[in-house]
């Protein structure tokens, strides 16, 4: 029989979620043993003799044991992987702010990534009534890198709301059926029918050729269902549906962006999924970013994030206690206490590998009913002083919230440690580009609409599998891989780096 037990999920104070993160693990329990069950054996009859590692939520990697044992540690696992991508890209090139969205079928998942840091909360909501409405899901209570779910995918539903205007989701056909255009029995117009329909996306070349599109099928849906009710031009109609998609992320991107004291004046936005490098471009204008970075093989670069993230596991345990009356001594008992348990984890997965532990303290003045996390240097603890961790709160809250109290009194909530083992980090290739030319890069060019001109013109289609290290080209152009297309409007220019990354300026290079 399968248990979940809280002083094992979730050993901390607050019984509402404690409870509903302990009973979310219990239900998933089966169902997630069973398939990593039948992963590993699959892997095994085809002769894989490596280790097969689980992503979690807050960025770290753990074995299938801990992964099974825990399932509701790895519920947001996909989106977290994109963003590690990201945070690697942004140590990598020195990028002070980056705007990581990874944009798929359904929803777009997305992070500010601060000096190659992204930001971990402790907390998420699952199953949601109003699928963007805080408050209205179940709380779980585990570490997870700060995302922000907008409810744009390539499969969100384009109808008229009942005040008669265009409406972008957050409905969603998903993959299956999907957009009309996919020629599954989608009825619905979908952001990917409007894409295509715009030009962005060649109905002979989604995925890479291996799926044709029904783009006939997507025009018929467009104009019966959009622009007749809204009595809107078949033109206005789809560029409407692409452009309010972005609009709602940008809005969202906004907020995000503010909420992280960063500015999307100066942010480099990095785009992931099959759709997000489609809608990058616009995305970019509205935040008025001055570029855009886009990795190689963009389309799955979630798949990137699992090589460079470390192998980890957070631990934590309340124990509330005012910061006048706490034993700094019985405090490092309890840091020791998590190093050990967090090193048997670990040691399961690489013995005799050195474990870096952090330490963290959750802090809050005395009545509040929120906690800030303070970082605090690791050593033995009992050597601090009050007067120390005092400092580190009250800088952290002014940081935050612009000033603080200092004749209030504070205490202790909740003692964390994450533990991780050394990273392997990874080398990015560098691009071979002997024997090639732009020339040969050219596919040909397609109309494609311009928000700029107003009107279908001419955009230059690249083939990204031949472009080569100090390639430079302008805009309009599209750039086709088989997971993703890249548009880029006029006024911008394109440059390849050593490792095939496409850095695009948003303003025009004369």
């Amino acid at each position: 029989v399968s248990t979940s037990i809280s002083y094992r999920v979730l050993p901390q104070i607050k019984e509402y979620e404690r409870t509903s993160t302990t009973v979310t693990n219990a239900y998933v329990k089966p169902l997630t043993g069973r398939y990593l069950s039948k992963l590993s054996g699959r892997l095994e009859s085809i002769g894989f003799t490596g280790k097969l590692f689980i992503m979690l939520s807050s960025g770290g990697v753990t074995s299938v044991a801990t992964a099974a044992e825990f399932p509701v540690r790895i519920i947001e696992s996909g989106p977290t992987a994109a963003v590690i991508a990201g945070q690697y890209y942004g140590k990598h090139f020195n990028i002070p702010e980056m705007f990581c969205f990874d944009m798929g079928g359904t929803t777009a998942k997305s992070c500010l990534i601060q000096k190659g840091v992204a930001g971990v909360v402790p907390t998420f909501e699952v199953g949601r009534v109003q699928r963007f409405m805080k408050g209205s899901g179940l709380t779980i209570q585990v570490p997870v890198v700060d995302l922000m779910e907008i409810g744009a995918g390539g499969g969100s539903i384009a109808k008229v709301s009942k005040l008669g205007t265009l409406q972008v989701g957050p409905e969603s056909s998903g993959a299956d059926p999907g957009p009309i255009c996919y020629g599954r029995g989608g009825q619905d117009p979908c952001v990917t029918d409007a894409d295509l329909l715009l030009g962005y996306l060649d109905e002979n070349y989604f995925l890479g050729g291996t799926m044709k599109l029904d783009k006939e099928g997507a025009r018929r849906g467009v104009e019966e269902k959009i622009a007749k009710p809204l009595g809107v031009s078949f033109i206005q109609a789809v560029w409407g549906i692409h452009d309010l998609i972005n609009e709602t992320m940008a809005a969202a991107a906004k907020t995000h962006i503010a909420e992280k004291g960063g500015n999307p004046k100066i942010v480099t936005i990095s785009a992931f999924g099959g759709a997000g490098p489609v809608h990058a471009y616009g995305l970019a204008k509205k935040l008025g970013a001055p570029r855009m970075l886009i990795p190689p093989n963009a389309g799955v670069g979630s798949a990137m994030g699992f090589f460079t993230a470390p192998r980890a596991f957070d631990l934590l345990r309340s124990h509330k206690v005012s910061l006048n009356d706490a034993s700094f001594a019985d405090i490092e008992g309890i840091f020791k206490g998590l190093e050990s348990d967090a090193s048997k984890i670990l040691q399961k997965e690489a013995s005799g590998d050195t474990i870096r532990f952090e330490r963290s303290l959750d802090m809050r003045f005395v009545g509040q009913g929120s906690e800030m996390n303070i970082p605090v240097p690791g050593g033995d603890f009992a050597r601090v002083t009050p007067a120390e961790v005092r400092k580190f709160f009250d800088d952290a809250y002014e940081r935050l919230y612009g000033r603080t109290y200092p004749d209030s009194e504070v205490e202790f909530i909740n003692f964390k440690v994450r533990a991780s083992l050394p990273e392997k980090l990874l080398q990015l290739p560098k691009v071979d580009g002997k024997g090639r030319t732009l020339e040969k890069a050219v596919k040909g060019q397609r109309l494609a609409y311009s928000p700029i001109s107003k009107d279908f013109i001419p955009f230059t289609v690249y083939d990204r599998y031949n472009l080569f290290p100090s390639a430079q080209f302008p805009g309009p152009a599209i750039i086709e891989e088989k997971e993703s297309t890249l548009i880029v409007g006029e006024g911008s220019h394109v440059s390849v780096d050593d490792y095939g990354f496409l850095w695009i300026d948003l303003k025009e290079v004369c």
